[in-house]
C-alpha cells in the first residue's frame, strides 16, 4: 500500500481534506502538495531502508499512540504533531535541513507560500506515520527489530495481505516486507527525480 493510499483512507476518506482545512489550505492546492509530498515520503523511506536504516524508519513508526494522528486530523495539524512529523521526516531523510529543502521544492513548483508547506508537510508525515503505526504494530515493531529484520510468518502474512500479494517477492526478510510496505505503487512523486538531493 502506497503512502499515497493510505493517507486517502484517513479518517474514513475525509482526512485530507481536514487537514487541509485545520492549516487553511484550499482543496486543490492540497491535493496538489499531497500528490507531489505523499510518494515523496514514501520514496524517502524506501531509499533509507535500502540504505540498511530499517532499524531507523521502523523505530519512527514505534509508539502506538501515533495512531491518533491518522484517525484525528487536527492532532496531525497541530504543533506537537508537527513536530512528531518532522522528526520522522528527519529521520528517513538524515535531517532538519532535508525535510526543509522537501518543503520548499513542493512549494516552489505548486506556486504556495513556503511557510504553508513547512506547516503541511510535516503534518502530512504526521498523519503517514500514525497509519504506518496502525498497520504495523509495536508488537510486530519490535519482532521484527529483535529478529535483526527477519521475522516470521504473522507478519508476513500480514504484510502480504496489505499488498495484495506476496510479501518479500522481490528481497527476504523484513527488509522486503518493509519495502513493499513503503512501496509507491506506481504513484511517483514530480519531486521523486531530485528526491535525492534532499537525503544524506
Amino acid at each position: 500500500m502506497s503512502i499515497m493510499k493510505l493517507l486517502q483512507q484517513a479518517q474514513g476518506g475525509q482526512g485530507l481534506g481536514q487537514l487541509a482545512s485545520q492549516l487553511g489550505l484550499d482543496q486543490g492546492t492540497a491535493d496538489q502538495l499531497t500528490r507531489m509530498l505523499a510518494p515523496a515520503i514514501g520514496s524517502a523511506a524506501k531509499q533509507r531502508v535500502q540504505q540498511g536504516g530499517m532499524e531507523n524508519v521502523l523505530g519512527a513508526m514505534r509508539g502506538e499512540g501515533q495512531a491518533q494522528m491518522f484517525d484525528d486530523a487536527s492532532v496531525a495539524a497541530s504543533p506537537d504533531g508537527q513536530a512528531q512529523g518532522m522528526a520522522f521526516l528527519e529521520q528517513i531523510m538524515g535531517g532538519r535541513q532535508e525535510a526543509e529543502g522537501l518543503a520548499q521544492e513542493a512549494a516552489n513548483r505548486a506556486g504556495v507560500d513556503a511557510g504553508t508547506v513547512s506547516q503541511f508537510l510535516p503534518a502530512l508525515a504526521a498523519m503517514a506515520q500514525g497509519g504506518l503505526q496502525k498497520q504495523m504494530p509495536d508488537s510486530e515493531i519490535d519482532g521484527m527489530m529483535q529478529a535483526g529484520g527477519s521475522s516470521g510468518g504473522g507478519l508476513m502474512g500480514m504484510i502480504g495481505g496489505l499488498m495484495g500479494g506476496k510479501a518479500g517477492d522481490q528481497q527476504s526478510g523484513g527488509l522486503g516486507m518493509l519495502s513493499q510496505m513503503l512501496d509507491a505503487d506506481g504513484d511517483g512523486s514530480p519531486l521523486d527525480d531530485i528526491l535525492g538531493k534532499f537525503m544524506r
